[in-house]
């Protein structure tokens, strides 16, 4: 059974940092396009940010562009979305989600066939 687990997720204060992880069981992530996902309380699903499977190209919501980064280490067969800087409305269960398409990453949730059960990420003083 293909799976996707992230961890990572927990408490910070505001302008702290956190590195979530993305990591699969029943198959290799080298071979996949990853996005991070979140929702907020109350809000709908957005897109955070994504990693294309062929040259590593990264796209990155507005809000949290110049403070998060994604990686891929694919002798780790892990993603990463390091996120700095962090803000109370970054709150949110993050998900990480993976599709094996030929024409690169996107933040189209419909986009993709595997995701993980979500880590929570809390902002707060």
């Amino acid at each position: 059974q293909l799976q996707l687990v992230e961890s990572g997720g927990g408490l910070v204060q505001p302008g702290g940092s956190l590195r979530l992880s993305c990591a699969a069981s029943g198959f290799t992530l080298d071979y996949y396009n990853i996005a991070w996902f979140r929702q907020a309380p109350g809000k709908e699903r957005e897109g955070v940010s994504c990693i294309s499977r062929n040259f590593g190209i990264t796209y990155y919501a507005d809000s949290v562009k110049g403070r998060f980064t994604i990686s891929r280490d694919n002798a780790k067969h892990t993603v990463y979305l390091q996120m700095n800087s962090l803000k109370p409305e970054d709150t949110a269960v993050y998900y990480c989600a993976a599709n094996p398409a030929d024409f690169g990453a996107t933040m189209m949730e419909h986009e993709y066939d595997y995701w993980g059960q979500g880590t929570q990420v809390i902002v707060s003083s």
